[in-house]
Parts: C-alpha cells; structure tokens; sequence
C-alpha cells in the first residue's frame, strides 16, 4: 500500500497476528499503554482495526521491513474516539514497533509516508498525535516529524482513572500543508 526506502506499510494479513500479540506482550512495549494484552484484547484490536480499513480506508497497517519481509508493528491512522476530548474525531495518527525495531528510525520513516498519503488522499486540516507525558521517544517522533505540541488539546484519558500515572495525555498536531 505505502512503500519507503526500508518499509511496506500494508494490510494485515493473518499471519501478522502471534507477531502483534507477542509485541504487545512485551513490557517495553506495552510501558505507556497500559501494560500487556490479553488474546482477547489482541483480537479486539484487529477487529477495531479491521473495521477502521472497511469503514474509513485507512487503519493502523502492518509495517514490515522490506530486506526481511519481517513484521515490526504498524503506523497509520484513526479516528479518535476519546469522547469528550479535545481531539474527538480528529484523524490521529499512530505506532507501535516492537523494541528490536526502536532506535533504527523507522516510526518516524513510516509516520512520515503516512502523513504524506493522508495529504494526498483525505480532506482533512489536521493530524494528531498523543501519548502519555513519560513517553519522551514518542514526543521525538512527533517532533521529527514537524508536529507542533498543543498544550491546548492535552487531556486526560477517558480510560484512565484521573490520577492513573497515564492518564495525563500530551498532543501534538500537524496541519494540511499548504500548496
């Protein structure tokens, strides 16, 4: 679907799945999320995820490594659903790699062709990105990628409780270039 110099961001396929589920078993991983996932989360997941590529023709796609074929999470999109929030119904964009993957540069080439397929192939004004205050990596890709942090669309996550350690959520946001 989308192809860089190192990646294939593409559909899942169902081959992709005991990939996901250990990655979202790992603790690194999982730190800012949450924690470790259960199958039944792991398949809730695809299914949002699945649902998302059939309703919108967008999702958060697998990412692989074009050299190995290997699976390394995925990058792409949703539409925020935080009810409540600043960001509801914005496109948000999102990763997740497994940690062998971090540190190689590969969120950020991924997020980068994501956005620029966004670009060309939704009417949209804006792209988000959140994630927790400790994840200082994600706030590194969001700045690599020339988002802009909005102190002014922070909130606090529906799904946390208010003094959960993740709940406090940060936002950045890009806006449609102009041509």
């Amino acid at each position: 679907m989308i192809e860089t110099e190192r990646l294939i961001i593409r559909p899942w396929r169902g081959s992709d799945r005991s990939d996901y589920l250990a990655s979202c078993n790992d603790g690194a991983v999982t730190a800012h999320l949450g924690g470790p996932a259960s199958v039944e989360d792991i398949d809730a997941s695809l299914a949002r995820i699945r649902k998302s590529q059939e309703e919108n023709g967008f999702c958060f796609w697998a990412t692989e490594r074009k050299v190995d074929c290997a699976f390394l999470g995925y990058c792409g999109f949703k539409i925020a659903r935080d009810v409540g929030t600043p960001i509801e119904g914005d496109l948000e964009i999102g990763w997740r790699l497994r940690r062998d993957a971090w540190g190689q540069g590969y969120a950020v080439e991924a997020a980068r062709a994501c956005l620029n397929w966004a670009w060309s192939n939704l009417e949209i004004g804006r792209i988000v990105a959140i994630t927790v205050l400790a994840n200082e990596a994600s706030w590194s890709v969001m700045e690599r990628l020339d988002m802009i942090r909005r102190p002014d669309l922070d909130f606090r996550h529906p799904n946390f409780a208010l003094d959960h350690p993740l709940s406090a959520h940060v936002t950045y946001a890009k806006e449609r270039p102009r041509s």
